[in-house]
């Protein structure tokens, strides 16, 4: 039988060594160029540490918006590494991706961090970051509706493998009137009242754009009062036309529910809440189209139980993520336990849910740390039934959660 301190040092090891498929981001293949947000600039500018800048500096909301980055990224830093110590996640996140690259933080010395990162090639700090965060592949957000990505895809390019699509369609479903002139526009004859071929222009769509980007889900961010069924332009849709497609093509519909956009419009992107969403909808659509497979992450710690619960009377449902709000280590823990203890493996733990490049480094060492941890508590109460994991045994199951488990649910 393992002594404990050995099987936490297997684990730690396996935990360390496994690389990720990191399944949803905000990141873009380097060939679309400026879309790919990486360097400190950017690392400081990132919402999560605008919306708690507000919290320190007195500082007019519009004043803020008119600086540039560099003199927004100095006010942050200011604000929140210089006048108070930077003990947020978001903060702390920044330092990990400073210290992985080698540099002194010590110092506090905003200038030359950005010296520093003047001196990479893009193409370069992609390698340095994925070899730092161990991830061998990335899935971006892809919307056919964003008018700077669009081109990109329309006139082609050579695709970095290590980069992958998903569709993201939150237009179509969400902003129903105004999408039908854009469908249009681009050859697809649909209706405002889904008259005629509607539904069957939109599955058109859907699967042009599926073969276009590669598309491995399809997927919509959705308000906490989203519900299914329901008599609404998304619902219609989703019955009619997403469905379809989805068992056309073999795709899988990821939903990431519980968003409430711009409580704070003068924080713009920092500005959206969240709220607890009705699990009825998840219940109904996984029951009803039981051919389909379904994604889920909700953005509500409240949801987390009785996802996981739904996960286990649905095998169409695969629970991935602490998205958003919830990506802080104490939730993450508790989160990550609940899951192993409800659904054991068959879930995806973490996304690193990144908008710059450079936080794959700590999204991926912070998350890793918690996963080490609460995976060999578990396997040291496995070894005090007698049962005693193998590491061959703890590489497969690390395999798992770090995107094995995600791969054969999309390929099933």
């Amino acid at each position: 039988m393992h002594a404990p301190a050995a099987l936490r040092e297997t684990v730690a090891d396996v935990v360390h060594r496994t690389p990720v498929y990191d399944i949803h981001t905000h990141l873009y293949d380097p060939a679309f160029g400026e879309l790919l947000l990486w360097g400190i600039d950017e690392l400081l500018i990132y919402h999560y540490l605008i919306a708690e800048s507000f919290r320190q500096f007195d500082l007019p909301y519009d004043k803020f918006w008119s600086m540039t980055k560099k003199q927004q990224a100095d006010a942050i830093w200011q604000a929140l590494f210089i006048d108070h110590s930077p003990i947020s996640e978001a903060c702390r996140g920044v330092l990990t991706v400073l210290n992985a690259l080698g540099l002194d933080v010590k110092k506090r010395d905003l200038p030359a961090l950005r010296q520093h990162f003047a001196k990479w090639q893009v193409g370069d700090f992609v390698t340095r970051c994925l070899d730092l965060a161990n991830v061998r592949q990335v899935c971006m957000t892809n919307s056919p509706f964003d008018d700077l990505e669009r081109p990109v895809w329309e006139r082609g390019f050579t695709r970095d493998p290590r980069f992958v699509g998903a569709l993201r369609i939150d237009p179509l479903l969400l902003d129903w009137p105004n999408t039908v002139p854009k469908l249009r526009a681009w050859g697809y004859d649909v209706s405002v009242d889904f008259g005629g071929q509607t539904f069957g222009e939109v599955r058109r769509f859907l699967g042009d754009w599926t073969k276009k980007i590669d598309a491995q889900y399809c997927m919509v961010s959705l308000t906490p009062e989203f519900a299914f069924p329901a008599h609404n332009d998304t619902a219609q849709l989703i019955q009619h036309a997403i469905m379809p497609h989805g068992r056309e093509y073999g795709q899988a519909f990821a939903l990431m529910i519980g968003v409430k956009r711009n409580v704070n419009p003068r924080l713009r992107l920092a500005g959206d809440s969240l709220g607890k969403a009705d699990i009825m909808a998840v219940e109904n659509l996984c029951s009803e189209f039981s051919d389909n497979k379904f994604l889920c992450t909700m953005l509500s710690r409240e949801n987390q139980h009785e996802l996981c619960v739904t996960a286990r009377k649905f095998r169409n449902l695969h629970v991935f993520g602490c998205w958003w709000f919830l990506n802080n280590p104490s939730i993450i823990e508790e989160i990550t336990r609940m899951r192993l203890e409800l659904i054991g493996l068959s879930m995806t733990p973490q996304h690193s849910d990144c908008r710059v490049l450079d936080q794959l480094v700590y999204k991926w060492q912070h998350s890793r740390g918690l996963l080490g941890k609460v995976l060999a508590d578990k396997y040291e109460d496995l070894a005090a039934t007698g049962w005693e994991p193998t590491r061959a045994e703890i590489e497969r199951d690390v395999h798992e959660l770090f995107g094995g488990a995600l791969e054969r649910f999309l390929k099933s």
